[in-house]
């Protein structure tokens, strides 16, 4: 599709499919805060010898109160840096398969595609429910609880934090509660995918999940990503947390001989980038604004959305980068043709490669296949 795209001759072409963001000028902007960190990195970085399977602890350290809260992760809180949110699930997946061979996962649909992947590579079995509609736009609750209220105790369940990837649809506080309370009841371990904060409503409101399962239940996991917020996409800059109440001895020396056989040693740039923003007020203070900027830009191309037709509305209750709309593949493949307008087959949108010029013309297009499908 990428390829596709940049052969495309058409100047009024949309590109709605790679997963970064871009800013209006059709760009994804390296971080001021990330700049600076990376000058000041660059005068007093002395070496760079191995930091040890567990990665940049400093990093590790600064990250824990950003995700959870301050002073709220406790010593039975293990975490090791890893390549990526990619590296992080990866790493989850095996620790779990480790524990108990076979385990099942319970992976909503739709999902990231690579999630179910990863999983399988793992050893896990995979099994599905609803968690969202796109006809309807809806969140599909009760089915997500009916699998829930099914599971086995042992059982695992990936969770997406915030910004649902690829529907924006997340759960109100009220049903995290819910959710965290059937986990807790029966026993099921929850894999929460962390990969968006700050992008939907804020970094504390976009933890609120996390931060609710992991005051509840004695074994959880979340797998973080740096990749969006601090646009460090091709740095792979992630970490791994997991709360073990009863063995955390057990389980960090697991995490740290796991990811010695996967990756050696993660990468460093990225995380000591991080480290340096967060250890700084001034640097810390750039960043945050940036991400805020960009989390309006986001919210401002859904209310654009909302407006411009009806059948979009449900987009401005969503948060984050992506939309998922119902759309066949030939639907898809008719935009891409006669609209110049290029997403997934599945339907996923990254509306971060809309600017106001292009809703018109994008509705436009998604309105000539609508039209032509209901014919």
């Amino acid at each position: 599709m990428i390829k596709a795209f940049c052969e495309d001759p058409r100047p009024e072409k949309i590109d709605l499919g790679v997963g970064v963001y871009r800013d209006e000028a059709g760009e994804t902007p390296v971080f001021a805060a990330v700049k600076a960190a990376e000058a000041l990195l660059v005068e007093t970085q002395q070496t760079k010898a191995y930091l040890g399977p567990e990665g940049d602890t400093g990093f590790l350290d600064l990250m824990s109160p950003v995700i959870f809260g301050e002073g709220a992760a406790g010593a039975d809180v293990i975490s090791v840096q890893t390549p990526g949110g990619t590296g992080a699930l990866r790493l989850a997946a095996e620790l779990a398969n480790a524990a108990r061979p076979g385990a099942r996962i319970l992976v909503g649909s739709p999902s990231w595609p690579i999630h179910r992947q990863i999983f399988a590579a793992a050893g896990l079995e995979v099994a599905g429910f609803r968690h969202f509609d796109p006809p309807s736009q809806t969140l599909a609750f009760d089915d997500m609880l009916s699998a829930l209220e099914r599971a086995e105790r042992g059982d695992l369940v990936l969770l997406h934090g915030c910004c649902h990837n690829p529907s924006g649809a997340d759960l109100s506080s009220a049903q995290w509660a819910m959710v965290t309370g059937i986990i807790a009841d029966r026993g099921v371990v929850p894999l929460i995918d962390l990969a968006y904060q700050g992008l939907g409503r804020g970094l504390d409101a976009d933890a609120r999940g996390v931060r609710a399962v992991f005051d509840t239940v004695d074994e959880a996991l979340v797998a973080y990503s740096c990749d969006k917020n601090f646009g460090l996409y091709r740095e792979r800059t992630g970490a791994l947390f997991v709360r073990s109440r009863r063995r955390s001895d057990v389980v960090r020396s697991n995490i740290l001989s796991i990811a010695r056989c996967l990756w050696s040693m993660p990468p460093d740039h990225g995380a000591a980038v991080v480290r340096l923003i967060l250890q700084s007020p001034e640097l810390r203070a750039s960043w945050e604004d940036e991400l805020q900027a960009m989390r309006r830009r986001l919210g401002e191309i859904r209310a654009a959305l909302s407006q411009a037709d009806s059948g979009l509305a449900p987009l401005s209750d969503f948060d984050g980068l992506f939309a998922i709309l119902p759309l066949s593949g030939d639907q898809v493949e008719a935009m891409r043709r006669d609209g110049a307008v290029y997403m997934a087959a599945s339907g996923r949108i990254n509306l971060a490669g809309l600017t106001p010029g292009l809703i018109r013309p994008f509705v436009e297009a998604l309105c000539a296949v609508t039209t032509v499908r209901t014919a």
